[in-house]
Order: structure tokens, then C-alpha cells, then sequence
């Protein structure tokens, strides 16, 4: 068992308190800036230390403030890839592998470092130091250096990585992997488990996807940054037919039914950006369709964010917006099934 109970006052921003089954796989640790998810790392690895709790490793305590059990972190086999570089400046990518593997007989060492050079691509800056190289090389090196001494749980902070190099971590290592990320994409691509931290605390956990598609509350919400949130009133509910009004004073949705809420109740309403549809023409009487002006178009990479009066926002394919942008009249569809009620 792999497993973190953790309590530790941070006076007077918050009290982190926490608890943490950590099993094989990526979980990832997402949540504001300050949250405590960085210190979570600290504690696992031993270089804080927590005022109570419990942390197991494979069945072997790590820190037990009752027994007042607290392993050095040098001996809890945790890798720790840090938020910044932490490569030794002095030494060659290939000397800072060389480092955590003096461990192993002299053709072990070589065997693993050979590997580990192959495996993370640093053939070519192997003879290198840190400053001679790229981010992305350093990062490689980082990887490796904290796999090769076989540790048992990899802990990775807020770094830059993306979904092909974390899938290339978990080919090589099968354990457990905690990582702290802002990055949403990356989550949904990579993580197995989110676990959102807000101030110490862990306010929702699950899937990548079952946590974005229904966040618990309006907070976690803007957190996740979804940007269409309505707060409205139930007018009508009809369980019969599986379905609902929701009036939100400017328009009037209908939804999915909602259980366990009554009419007259008012409640909040998430919808993804993805998940409208934009037309032209006078649709305004169709159910769900919204007549707004668009605001603002903003262009990203890979799409386009459309902007209406109201707080309303449609992403839409760049191919699509190009197809609509001169449209005189915007009419917004709010699937039923896209309204998340919180």
C-alpha cells in the first residue's frame, strides 16, 4: 500500500490536510497557486515535515508522528524532479546520471546510464553541462537521473511537460507518480486520477473527465476555467419527461431533469465553451437558442473563442469561424445535455 495522510499548519495562509492512496499511475495534484500542492511533494519526499499524519511507501512507513517515525529522504526511494533545475551545473548530463548510480556494480552503471541515454534521447549533449543545452534536454535529464535509481514513487513538480515525454515516463517506471500541473490538457491526456487542492484541502477528485464534466461547485468551476456560468432558477421540472426550465432572467433553457431540487430553487449552470453551437438567422424562437452580439473573437492555436453579450462563449473550429465571421445576427444553441447544473 502507498498511501499519505497528511496535517501540517501553514500559519496564517492555511492548514494543509490531506489524504492520498496513491496507486499506480499518474495522479495529478491541480489547484491555484499556494494551494499546498507543492508542499505535498515536500513532505512525500522528506524535506518538510508534516505535525501528524501517516505516509506509506510499498508497506514501509515513511513518517509516523505518533510512533515518531520520520526515514531520511535519501532513504525513501521517492524520485523528485523539482519545480526548477536542479541538474549540478559542474557536471556533464552524462556525470549528473553517473551521480545516483554509484550504487550499482561498475557494468550495471554503465548498462543503466547507457539506457537511460537512449531511452531520454541525450546521445548527442551527453558530454555536455546543463547551460549548454535546451530546456527540453535538461528536463530529459532531470527524468532520467531521478529514474535510474529505481525509486519507488516519482514525484514531479509543475514542470513543462507534455503528454509524449509523461507517457515515455510511465513505460519506463510502473509505479505511482504524483504530479503538480496547471495544465488541463495535460491532465485529460496523461493523468489518471485529478485531485483539485484549494488551501490545503482537497475539494474534488476522479477522473480527468468526470471532474471537468461535472465540477462540484461553482468555485471548482471558474478553477477548471469554464467560463459560462449562469446562475438561474428552476421554473418548471418534469420528471416524466426527463426534462426542466431553467430561467435565467435574459433567456430560458431547457434542460435535463434535476433530482433532488424543487421549483422555485436557484441554482448554477456550467456549460463548456465546446459544447455550443453558433448559427445566423432569426432562430430565436427554436428551444434553447440564444440571440447575443458577438463582443470579441480571440484566435488560438486551435481554435476560436467567441465572445457574445451576456458572458456567453463558443469556441468554434477556425475553418468555422471563417465560414460565419461576416454574420449579421449570432444565435448561440445550448444543447440540453451541455447544461451541467452544479
Amino acid at each position: 500500500m502507498t498511501h499519505a495522510r497528511i496535517v501540517k499548519q501553514i500559519p496564517p495562509r492555511f492548514s494543509l490536510d490531506v489524504e492520498i492512496p496513491l496507486a499506480a499511475g499518474v495522479t495529478a495534484l491541480y489547484g491555484p497557486a499556494g494551494a499546498g500542492k507543492t508542499l505535498i511533494l515536500e513532505i512525500l519526499a522528506g524535506f518538510a515535515r508534516p505535525d501528524s499524519g501517516r505516509i506509506l511507501l510499498d508497506d514501509v512507513i515513511l513518517f509516523d508522528a505518533q510512533s515518531r517515525v520520520s526515514v531520511a529522504p535519501r532513504r525513501r526511494k521517492c524520485g523528485y524532479i523539482a519545480q526548477h533545475d536542479a541538474l549540478f551545473p559542474h557536471m556533464t548530463l552524462r556525470q549528473n546520471l553517473v551521480f545516483p548510480a554509484k550504487r550499482f556494480p561498475r557494468l550495471e552503471r554503465h548498462r543503466r546510464v547507457g539506457e537511460m541515454i537512449e531511452r531520454f534521447q541525450l546521445a548527442d549533449s551527453a558530454t555536455l553541462r546543463p547551460h549548454e543545452v535546451g530546456p527540453a534536454q535538461r528536463l530529459r535529464c532531470a527524468v532520467a537521473r531521478a529514474l535510474i535509481a529505481v525509486p519507488k514513487l516519482l514525484l514531479i513538480d509543475e514542470r513543462a511537460f507534455d503528454a509524449p515525454l509523461l507517457e515515455q515516463v510511465r513505460t519506463a517506471f510502473a509505479g505511482p507518480i504524483l504530479l503538480v500541473t496547471g495544465d488541463l490538457d495535460l491532465c485529460c491526456a496523461a493523468a489518471d486520477e485529478v485531485i483539485v487542492l484549494v488551501a490545503g484541502r482537497i475539494v474534488q477528485r476522479g477522473t480527468p473527465r468526470a471532474v471537468l464534466d461535472r465540477p462540484a461547485s461553482v468555485e471548482i468551476a471558474r478553477l477548471l476555467g469554464i467560463p459560462n456560468l449562469f446562475r438561474g432558477t428552476i421554473a418548471a421540472l418534469d420528471p416524466a419527461h426527463d426534462s426542466s426550465r431553467l430561467d435565467f432572467g435574459q433567456f430560458v433553457l431547457t434542460g435535463p431533469y434535476i433530482p433532488g431540487h424543487f421549483r422555485g430553487d436557484s441554482v448554477w449552470v456550467a456549460v463548456h465553451p465546446e459544447e455550443l453551437r453558433v448559427y445566423s438567422g432569426d432562430l430565436e424562437s427554436q428551444p434553447n437558442f440564444v440571440s447575443a452580439p458577438l463582443v470579441r473573437a480571440s484566435h488560438g492555436a486551435r481554435f476560436v473563442r467567441l465572445e457574445f453579450s451576456g458572458g456567453i462563449f463558443a469556441d468554434v473550429s477556425r475553418e468555422e469561424f471563417a465560414r460565419q465571421k461576416d454574420n449579421k445576427d449570432w444565435q448561440v444553441e445550448f444543447p440540453p445535455s451541455a447544461l451541467r447544473v452544479l
